[in-house]
C-alpha cells in the first residue's frame, strides 16, 4: 500500500539545523512531485517546498534560503533540510505526493499525505 511517514521533529532551539525525512513506500511516487507543508497552531496548511519528478525544486517565501528540499529514490526517501530555524517556524510538518495516473485515457490525480511530524522552535 502506498503511504508517506514523516519522521525527524521534535524541539529544535532558534537557529537550529535539524532534517525532516519522509519514507515513501511504493514505486508509484519516484516519478511523482512531491512536497513539504506546514500547518500552525490556528492557522491553515501552507506549502513549504516542492521538487518534481524532474528534481526541479520550488520554494517558500518564507522559507527561501533557509529551507533545502532533496530526494533519494534509492532511499525512496524525501528530505527538508531547514536551516536557521526561527520560532515562526513551528508547525506540524506534512509530506506530501501527487501521482497522476491515467484512467480510461484522462490522466486523473491522487493525492496523498503523510501523518505529519511536529516542529517546535523555542528556546
Amino acid at each position: 500500500q502506498a503511504q508517506l511517514v514523516e519522521s525527524g521533529g521534535g524541539l529544535v532551539q532558534p537557529g537550529g539545523s535539524p532534517r525532516l525525512s519522509c519514507a515513501y513506500s511504493g514505486s508509484i511516487f519516484r516519478r511523482s512531485n512531491m512536497g513539504w507543508y506546514r500547518q500552525a497552531p490556528g492557522k491553515g496548511r501552507e506549502l513549504v517546498a516542492t521538487i518534481t519528478g524532474g528534481w526541479r525544486t520550488n520554494y517558500a517565501d518564507s522559507v527561501q534560503g533557509r529551507f533545502s528540499i532533496s530526494r533519494d529514490n534509492a532511499k525512496n526517501t524525501l528530505y527538508l533540510q531547514m536551516n536557521s530555524l526561527k520560532a515562526e517556524d513551528t508547525a506540524v510538518y506534512y509530506c506530501n505526493a501527487i501521482v497522476v495516473r491515467t484512467i480510461g485515457g484522462s490522466l486523473v490525480p491522487d493525492t496523498y499525505w503523510g501523518q505529519g511530524t511536529q516542529v517546535t522552535v523555542s528556546s
